[in-house]
């Protein structure tokens, strides 16, 4: 791939250097061009010279003439006034005569040299003239040639500016996409090697599964062998009775035709009523209105069988409708099981055979038309035309009958026709119905052309127009629905023809159709199998999922067992804390009545005291008394008090408080420090056990998320193989577009090429043009200068 975008890559750079040539060409060309329309311009301003010099020759010239003729004029009035002296004076000399005449021959000469003076002044009068009229006519010539040449430079200018900046903008583009298909072929290559090792990995998986797949036919082939007993492929009719392998698409598509076959035989139903009806609606106006005078024997049997036409067009569409409803896509459509298809043969044999018991009727019936004494020639030919259209369209439906009847002889009789030979029915099914279409056609055109023929007839009524309209619509309506049946026909008679053959594998004979319904039984019962092995079964957890889940239920359960434990001990700690809390309120009552007394008692003692000293000795004995009892009422509530105290610690002790070893002995100091360490270890081992369950029900959560996770990244792994397969099916689609996109370009540059060759071409031509101009222009200039 990388070789190939290299050589499309020197490709364009070689048109590159071809179009920077050509873009050359073309600057050197315009260059050129420049200095030839300024070296034009050069001349042109040399010609304006050489005119002004002409003009200035020609006045100075003219001045010179206007002299010259005033002396001619003063000579010519000096010789009539000599000649007239002369003539007076010719009697008085006589004598002087030799002079005079001197005189005159003098004056003869200066008479014929002022002559030649004047025939040459107008010669040059004339050629001046010339000249100038030419030289006008020229610069005239050079002028609108100069113009020319201008405004062909201009376009040319033009063109090559326009063909500069679109070749720049051309180039730029091919750079801009060159750096995008370098940078996409680094990107492919990348994807390349990916795809490579992709397909060595799956070249593995395939060995692999060539291998294991090698294997299990092995084993399969073994286990048929030792456990298969009888294979009834072998035999006929056994393999008769085996179910087919199903195809689904063969069953859709069979369904799928046959209800377009019974739309279109609606149709050609619909049609076929309605032609038989206003047919019979003709016998009774035509040739004989029956409202005014009773019609012909003939005419009112052919309306009476008209008439039951309904008894044998309607089974038609009831048969092949349950035809249709007989193809499921649980069955088998086939010839030998398709049992419906012979109803459908027997009601269109009973109305081909109604066809050919009313057709010497229509015969009679179009005969008495002839007979009539309106009847035309034209109209008599008519009649006999349609004669033979109706007797070749039922001569078709006889054919048609045949073959049908041939298709439907599988599904009641083994081996009644070949298998080789279906194909062969089914095409020239297919070639009657195109023959019925073509005759029903002509049919229609001949009723037409009858139709308009007996317009013309005086005694024709309205209601006889109606009815041969009505009439003229449903053979139109007949014929579209038979040209459309052969058209469907032929358009599935592959689908017809490859549907022939169908049975069991290993079967290589046509199914019995005896044999056929049992086949069906056996394949419902097959599918009812399959179906109830392919029940969707109830979700199991597994094993792995399953031991990760009683460990954690073991260990909940553990943990629980624990936590009733530890809530057990808070509720006893509770209720401990409890009934100390109420000790202590009792305790702080206690104490608030004991400090009211303490007051009371401290208040007196001071009243007592404040009084002894202002009293006798005996009051202050009285008051030592006094306060040597008080003191001794102190000391043994203190001891009381301090026992209690002693209790309480040992209540607190429970709480981890050391009592104190002054009110203790040493079993009891003993047993309080072990009660204490024991106490702490237990709390240590709680603390320890609740960390542990703590960490576990944070690891089974960490557990549970990474399982969400690996779910996610499973999810995001399928997404993102579809967006590789997108990005697969878009790097293609891009190849695709860039080929196209390629090759417009190589396209829109050998035009550009074949378009810059004519303009070098043309601009060759052009300088050609220019230099011959030049050419004749210099010639031009020196007869001018010779002139």
């Amino acid at each position: 791939m990388a070789a190939d975008l290299q050589a499309k890559y020197s490709k364009l750079a070689q048109e590159y250097s071809k179009l920077r040539a050509q873009n050359q060409v073309l600057k050197k060309a315009v260059v050129d061009e420049q200095a030839s329309s300024a070296s034009l311009k050069d001349q042109l301003k040399q010609r304006d010279q050489s005119l002004r010099k002409v003009e200035q020759e020609m006045d100075s010239l003219s001045f010179r003439n206007q002299q010259l003729a005033k002396r001619v004029e003063l000579l010519q009035e000096e010789l009539a006034a000599s000649e007239a002296k002369g003539k007076k004076g010719k009697l008085h000399q006589t004598k002087g005569d030799s002079p005079s005449q001197q005189g005159l021959q003098t004056q003869s000469v200066f008479d014929e040299d002022l002559q030649k003076k004047i025939q040459e002044n107008e010669r040059l009068h004339i050629q001046f003239y010339e000249a100038d009229e030419q030289h006008r006519r020229q610069e005239a010539q050079l002028k609108a040639r100069l113009d020319e040449l201008e405004k062909d430079s201009e376009q040319h200018q033009a063109v090559v500016d326009g063909l500069t900046t679109k070749y720049m903008e051309t180039i730029e583009r091919l750079q801009s996409d060159k750096a995008r298909l370098e940078v996409k072929a680094q990107t492919l290559e990348r994807e390349a090697k990916e795809c490579r090792m992709r397909t060595e990995e799956c070249q593995q998986q395939l060995r692999r599964c060539q291998s294991e797949l090698n294997r299990q036919v092995k084993q399969s082939s073994s286990v048929i062998q030792e456990k298969v007993p009888f294979n009834d492929t072998k035999f006929g009719d056994y393999n008769s009775l085996n179910v087919p392998p199903h195809n689904r698409r063969h069953q859709l598509k069979a369904r799928d035709v046959a209800g377009q076959a019974v739309g279109f035989v609606q149709d050609l139903v619909a049609a076929l009523l309605n032609f038989h009806s206003y047919t019979e609606q003709r016998v009774h106006i035509y040739p004989l209105d029956s409202s005014i005078e009773p019609v012909s024997p003939l005419n009112q049997k052919f309306s009476q069988y008209l008439h039951e036409n309904a008894a044998y067009v309607r089974p038609l569409e009831d048969s092949l409708q349950q035809l249709h409803q007989s193809i499921t896509e649980d069955t088998v459509t086939v010839l030998e099981t398709v049992g419906k298809l012979r109803n459908f043969a027997e009601n269109f044999s009973s109305y081909t055979h109604f066809l050919q018991k009313i057709l010497p009727y229509q015969l009679k019936s179009l005969e008495e038309e002839c007979e009539t004494p309106l009847c035309t020639t034209a109209l008599a030919v008519k009649n006999q035309e349609l004669q033979s259209d109706m007797k070749r369209v039922t001569s078709m439906f006889e054919k048609l009958q045949n073959y049908i009847n041939l298709l439907a002889l599988p599904s009641v009789q083994q081996d009644a026709m070949p298998q080789s030979s279906t194909s062969a029915v089914f095409t020239q099914l297919a070639a009657c119905l195109h023959s019925l279409h073509d005759a029903i056609k002509e049919m229609s055109k001949h009723y037409n052309q009858k139709a308009t023929l007996e317009q013309e007839l005086p005694t024709v009524t309205q209601k006889l127009r109606t009815t041969t309209e009505c009439l003229l619509g449903s053979l139109g309506s007949l014929t579209n629905s038979t040209g459309k049946i052969a058209t469907f026909f032929s358009n599935n008679l592959d689908f017809f023809t490859s549907s022939t053959g169908y049975g069991p594998r290993g079967g290589t004979v046509a199914l019995n159709p005896l044999q056929a319904e049992s086949m069906l039984a056996n394949k419902k019962k097959a599918a009812a199998y399959i179906h109830a092995i392919r029940k969707p079964r109830p979700q199991s957890v597994p094993y792995r999922e399953a031991l990760s889940n009683r460990r954690i239920l073991t260990s909940s359960t553990e943990s629980r067992e624990g936590l009733t434990q530890q809530v057990q001990q808070s509720q006893e700690k509770i209720a401990r804390l409890e009934q100390e809390k109420e000790h202590w309120l009792l305790e702080a009552q206690l104490g608030k009545v004991r400090l009211e007394k303490e007051n009371q008692r401290i208040a007196d003692l001071e009243a007592q005291l404040a009084a002894a000293l202002g009293g006798s000795p005996t009051a202050h004995t009285a008051l030592a008394s006094t306060l040597i009892h008080s003191q001794e009422d102190a000391e043994t509530e203190q001891r009381a008090t301090g026992k209690e105290a002693t209790l309480c610690t040992s209540l607190v002790g429970m709480l981890c408080t050391t009592p104190t070893v002054e009110h203790m002995g040493d079993e009891e100091s003993r047993e309080q420090l072990i009660k204490t360490h024991y106490m702490a270890r237990v709390g240590e081992l709680t603390t320890q056990l609740q960390i542990s369950d703590s960490k576990a029900v944070h690891f089974h959560s960490e557990c549970r998320a990474l399982a969400k996770r690996l779910a996610i990244a499973e999810k995001s792994r399928e997404t993102l193989s579809e967006e590789v397969k997108l990005a697969n099916q878009n790097i293609t689609r891009l190849q695709d577009e860039l080929a196209t996109t390629k090759r417009s370009y190589e396209d829109q540059l050998s035009m550009m090429s074949d378009h810059l060759c004519s303009m070098n071409e043309t601009l060759s031509k052009q300088r050609e043009e220019i230099d011959t101009l030049k050419l004749g222009s210099k010639g031009n200039a020196k007869k001018n200068k010779g002139r």
